[in-house]
């Protein structure tokens, strides 16, 4: 395979979990068509749904379906993913929610090698798309295609070298159905030693927890999320001040970014569209 970004012989793999919400699938699904063209691997995981998503996505002839007969959550449909591609340069784990401008990949990837990331993420806006998003999307990444969050990252949107799975593994199955798999996945490979970051030189659109929502819609007789933080905290042996102490230094060096990003751009690589406004984060 070969692709548009920063070198012609790069393997890229996409790997997209699903359940249900079929409408948000075929409008991801569209904006990847000439990636597909190009020969990107783009492998989706229908995660047990009960709507039309099977029937649609056997109709697609050009991206590659794990089906599960259940929802197992985001951890391990995201290691399948990964695991069928295993001769890609660069896994990009990607939510069904999301819009993606016109060159977006080759952006996202050609920061990653500029940055040196292992782990590149793109900036992105939230929430209602009440805006024109191809227009604004470009005149964003060349606005902001030198911006760098270093040491940051989101699960969106995240792009992977194989390097880090062959070095620290897939995403962690113990976190039951979805939430804290990504940030446990970045935390390990930050101790490893791998560069991770959000760049202002892509630029996504992101609808909002749909995907997660979905995956956790099934399960609400049990709480997931206050599972896998206890989980989390024990795993990492996050105590109360050690909690404490690196939130604080987490909001500090977010405030910076947002007052540096704002102050220069007017924009910031984390925007969201709430209270009848744009937020910056």
């Amino acid at each position: 395979m070969s692709q548009s970004t920063s070198n012609p012989t790069t393997r890229v793999a996409i790997v997209i979990p699903v359940l249900n919400q079929l409408a948000y699938t075929q409008g991801c699904l569209a904006c990847l068509e000439a990636d597909i063209a190009t020969g990107v691997q783009v492998i989706v995981i229908n995660n047990g749904s009960t709507d039309c998503t099977a029937e649609w996505l056997a109709s697609q002839p050009n991206i590659q379906v794990i089906s599960n007969p259940e929802n197992r959550g985001c951890a391990p449909a995201w290691n399948q993913g990964v695991d069928l591609a295993r001769d890609a340069d660069w896994v990009i784990v990607l939510n069904n929610d999301v819009l993606l401008p016109p060159g977006w990949l080759q952006a996202l990837l050609q920061a990653g090698e500029r940055h040196r990331l292992d782990i590149v993420c793109p900036a992105m806006r939230e929430r209602d798309q009440n805006y024109p998003f191809t227009t604004y999307a470009e005149g964003f990444m060349h606005e902001l295609q030198d911006v760098l969050r270093l040491n940051a990252a989101h699960g969106v949107c995240f792009a992977v070298r194989r390097t880090v799975f062959d070095r620290i593994g897939g995403f962690d199955e113990a976190f039951r159905i979805g939430q804290f798999e990504d940030t446990d996945f970045f935390r390990r490979a930050r101790i490893a030693g791998f560069r991770a970051g959000i760049v202002g030189a892509c630029f996504i659109h992101h609808f909002g927890s749909v995907t997660q929502d979905a995956l956790s819609d099934t399960n609400r007789n049990r709480p997931y999320e206050a599972e896998n933080r206890a989980y989390f905290r024990k795993k990492w042996q996050l105590g109360w001040w050690k909690r404490r102490s690196e939130k604080m230094r987490q909001e500090m060096q977010q405030s910076w970014w947002r007052w540096h990003e704002q102050r220069r751009y007017g924009h910031t690589l984390h925007e969201k569209w709430g209270k009848g406004q744009l937020e910056f984060y």
